[in-house]
């Protein structure tokens, strides 16, 4: 079914890559309820949703697509509907869910149609070496923050150097020092290694509390199964929040995919991922599912990343993140106990790895080098994937009309570039 011969991996591989990816992406199971909260989401009942939705997504990802990426609920698309739609549009939370769902029926429906698939073809092949290092950069940024060794500054400086005489700096340091030993000296499971050994360490050392329980029951998902408003967000004052969900997602899965993609190997000698509307289609399934069950968007995770560098290059590696996730349901206290401090250094590293595309981007053609450019550097400075990926759309086009070679743009690179317009014009920037 995996066909892992032929993808060069084995099934040893493929858990060790499964595994790799679940533990630097767990933390969604706590930070994602915890975001949620704030819109007044049940914690409890939301973690189960994060969970359950994670696990069919990544099910679908592993079994029908065959790809070695796995699906949670994304991080910044739950901070714009908590703090954005609900705090400060004054929404409930309901109608943000029916706005998520309505996103994913249009994504199911233009993925079955493959609009979508036209749409990631007609993406220049320098944005799509761009979405690559961008995700690596911001994976980076994640990783150096969670480790402590990067934190916020002040208006003059927003980031500034950590306490590295911290302990959980310290240990940060040397989870990556033994990280890149074990690389060095080809060790499998290197990134597993470090990331565990780190976490073990911090427990007997006292630096992260052990968790005093690893089993219990999961709380019932009832108070916000099938809560969602669909009716309420379907008027004209909420169509720039639809409007903003669906081009938020739309261009992370997009770049999202075809970045982890150009890592793995996994693209064509045209630059596209064959049957890619099998991934898509896990994703924005994963979407309407996850709206009905109480959470916000779901798609693709840069995290998986981490599995990729572990040799992860088949279902069968999303499948064991998938079980993992189910797992978590009644062992989230073991789950959860890997520290930031761990699984930073192992982010900041697959970052690292990330920038291999850069050399082929053409550095003489500023038509082609300054929309990557701009992709790179707003995904990582605005801390946002999205802005990053619509900010290459609008310019590639412009660019090349400016310079008097508008022929050379795809008919659908011009339909990203008016949608990606949109959604600045759009965009809530309160």
């Amino acid at each position: 079914m995996f066909r892992l011969r032929e993808a060069g991996t084995d099934v040893y591989t493929e858990f060790l890559a499964g595994a790799t990816t679940f533990l630097t992406m767990a933390y969604i199971i706590i930070v994602n309820p915890a975001i949620l909260q704030a819109a007044g989401i049940p914690k409890g009942p939301s973690m189960v949703a994060t969970i359950l939705s994670a696990a069919f997504g990544t099910l679908i990802m592993g079994f029908y697509a065959n790809r070695p990426f796995a699906i949670a609920p994304y991080m910044g698309e739950n901070a714009f509907i908590a703090y954005t739609v609900v705090k400060v549009l004054g929404y409930s939370w309901q109608t943000a869910l029916g706005a998520i769902f309505i996103g994913g029926v249009l994504f199911t429906v233009l993925t079955i149609l493959r609009v979508r698939t036209w749409l990631v073809e007609a993406i220049p092949q320098s944005l799509k070496y761009s979405f690559a290092v961008g995700i690596g950069l911001f994976l980076t940024f994640i990783g150096l923050n969670d480790a402590s060794i990067v934190r916020l500054g002040v208006p003059g400086a927003p980031v500034k150097v950590g306490d590295l005489g911290s302990p959980a700096a310290l240990l940060a340091v040397l989870g990556f020092v033994l990280m890149a030993a074990l690389l060095v000296r080809r060790v499998r499971g290197a990134i597993l290694i470090s990331i565990l050994s780190v976490t073990a360490l911090s427990f007997l050392l006292g630096v992260t509390k052990s968790p005093e329980s690893l089993v219990g029951l999961p709380p019932s998902l009832s108070p916000i199964f099938l809560k969602l408003d669909i009716l309420g967000a379907l008027t004209w004052g909420f169509f720039a929040v639809i409007l903003t969900v669906f081009v938020m997602d739309f261009v992370d899965t997009m770049g999202t995919l075809v970045g982890l993609s150009a890592r793995a190997g996994l693209l064509d000698e045209k630059g596209n991922l064959p049957q890619i509307e099998r991934p898509m289609l896990a994703d924005a399934l994963a979407t309407v599912v996850g709206a009905l069950l109480g959470t916000t968007t779901t798609g693709t995770y840069i995290e998986s990343a981490a599995g990729i560098e572990a040799g992860g290059r088949t279902g069968l590696t999303a499948v064991v993140v998938a079980v993992l996730f189910l797992l978590a349901l009644f062992f989230a206290p073991l789950f959860t106990s890997v520290p930031p401090h761990a699984y930073g250094p192992a982010l900041a590293m697959v970052g690292l790895m990330m920038l291999e595309p850069i050399r082929r981007i053409d550095f003489s053609d500023y038509t082609e080098l300054v929309p990557a450019f701009a992709v790179v550097a707003l995904m990582s400075f605005t801390y946002n994937l999205g802005v990053g990926m619509t900010a290459g759309f609008v310019l590639y086009p412009l660019l090349k009309t400016l310079a008097g070679r508008a022929r050379e743009v795809p008919a659908g690179a011009w339909v990203l570039g008016g949608l990606s317009l949109l959604f600045y014009v759009f965009y809530p920037y309160s």
